[in-house]
């Protein structure tokens, strides 16, 4: 609610289950929202199949974050999505061009694309959100929260706040606390927020 108010326009490309267009038709906003994998669609129209008292005009597209040309230049007002981290999770089998199936530095030049798209579509003075948290591999923590923000910032964003989540209830918790682990878990994940600012 701080960085929108009624009747702005939001974008979450990596759609899910429909979180932010829920939020968003809950609170006035319009909202388009992305998504590559045809199940979430499905999923996401479901969710959204409430009335409510708020007045909002909410768009569901199947495609691909790193190429939103239906979408036109400067004309959201936020985006707010939560990206996929590499290949930690796959989101779907056989899809292509889902990132999820990307290695970290694959992932990486991937979301610079996104990030790219993020800022052509954000009007000025518009503000991108998105959370993401680090990943561990062989026991090494791979910082790809961080290295997903600077991706954002080579594209011209400019950092305006660092918001650290608790994250409980991890997928491989029950598994690493079996284990005999010589490392901490990864208990937090970020929420990144940018600015567009006028040139």
């Amino acid at each position: 609610m701080r960085y929108s108010k009624k009747n702005d326009w939001i974008l979450d490309q990596f759609l899910g289950s429909g979180t932010t267009l829920i939020e968003a038709k809950l609170l006035g906003r319009n909202a388009i929202g992305v998504d590559i994998n045809p199940d979430s669609i499905k999923l996401s129209k479901s969710n959204l199949q409430f009335t409510c008292s708020e007045t909002s005009r909410i768009f569901i597209k199947e495609g691909n974050a790193c190429d939103l040309s239906f979408i036109k230049n400067q004309s959201m007002d936020l985006v707010c999505t939560h990206p996929p981290y590499a290949d930690i999770i796959q989101y779907s089998k056989e899809i292509k061009e889902d990132l999820s199936h990307l290695s970290y530095k694959d992932f990486l030049s991937a979301l610079s694309e996104v990030a790219k798209e993020s800022f052509r579509v954000l009007k000025d003075n518009g503000i991108c959100a998105f959370m993401i948290g680090d990943i561990r591999q062989n026991g090494y923590v791979l910082p790809l929260g961080m290295y997903s923000m600077q991706k954002f910032v080579e594209e011209g964003f400019v950092l305006k706040e660092i918001v650290i989540k608790e994250q409980h209830n991890c997928r491989s918790t029950d598994y690493w606390e079996r284990c005999e682990r010589k490392f901490l878990m990864l208990a937090h994940e970020y929420i990144f927020i940018l600015e567009k600012l006028a040139i």
